[in-house]
């Protein structure tokens, strides 16, 4: 891979060089490669083929769980959440101790180390919330819960500048990777000032009972700007955070 340089940059293959457009800017390849058709049946490409099964796997298994969660993650997640994820989807599925090479997957692997995963990385939550926090579920009873004993917004967020209110919010899901199906449940704070009043954050939610599934819960702060009594989302969510703080395997 080449980066263009100069004025003209070019779009379209030109012999057996690509020339085309990324996020990491105006890019140039050399075609090549065996054909689809080796790769699916050559035994040279054994390995490949169960690499791609896995890399598959994974890649599934990180859409279904941005789509338990999307509805936050449209406002706090960067442009490569998508294959920050999946490169660590890739890494629970080679935890798996048990099946054979090809067939590993998340539900054998160690899904527990998607704790700490940061869905955007120009605002962490790591680096943002700096209260004490407890996060706890318990299974047989379903209940999640996140607990702040004495929030003082002013001096335990950090803030974007503009910024005069935080949104703390929290979330739970059993998912059914197999058959891309979920249960996600939430709680919010509301609008609170960021000031220096100490508040006490209490968000339960209830899973079910006894679930037999693997269960994520991820906790996040989104800001706002009031202007006349209205909120006003800031910078379009550049700055939210949002992550996972706990994993529940089976």
């Amino acid at each position: 891979m080449a980066r263009q340089s100069g004025i003209i940059k070019l779009k379209g293959t030109i012999d057996d060089i690509s020339f085309y457009k990324s996020q990491d800017g105006h890019l140039a390849r050399m075609k090549g490669g065996p054909t689809a058709e080796k790769v699916l049946n050559d035994p040279a490409f054994q390995r490949t083929r169960e690499n791609n099964s896995e890399f598959a796997r994974a890649g599934a298994a990180g859409r279904v769980l941005r789509t338990t969660f999307r509805n936050f993650l449209m406002n706090a997640s960067d442009n490569r959440m998508v294959s920050r994820l999946t490169k660590d989807m890739i890494a629970v599925v080679k935890a798996d101790a048990t099946s054979v090479r090809g067939k590993r997957n998340v539900l054998d692997g160690e899904l527990e180390m998607l704790e700490g995963f940061e869905f955007n990385i120009n605002g962490k939550l790591s680096t943002t919330l700096h209260a004490q926090y407890a996060v706890t579920y318990d299974r047989v009873v379903g209940n999640i819960a996140l607990d702040i004993p004495s929030l003082i917004p002013i001096n335990m967020i950090s803030a974007p500048a503009g910024a005069t209110h935080v949104n703390i919010f929290f979330a739970g899901a059993e998912i059914d990777f197999e058959n891309e199906v979920f249960n996600m449940v939430s709680a919010e704070t509301g609008n609170l000032t960021l000031d220096e009043s100490a508040t006490a954050v209490n968000l339960p939610c209830n899973l079910t009972a006894n679930s037999g599934k693997p269960v994520f819960i991820v906790a996040g702060i989104s800001f706002s700007q009031s202007v006349n009594g209205v909120q006003y989302p800031l910078k379009n969510g550049f700055y939210n955070a949002m992550a996972i703080v706990k994993v529940s395997g089976l």
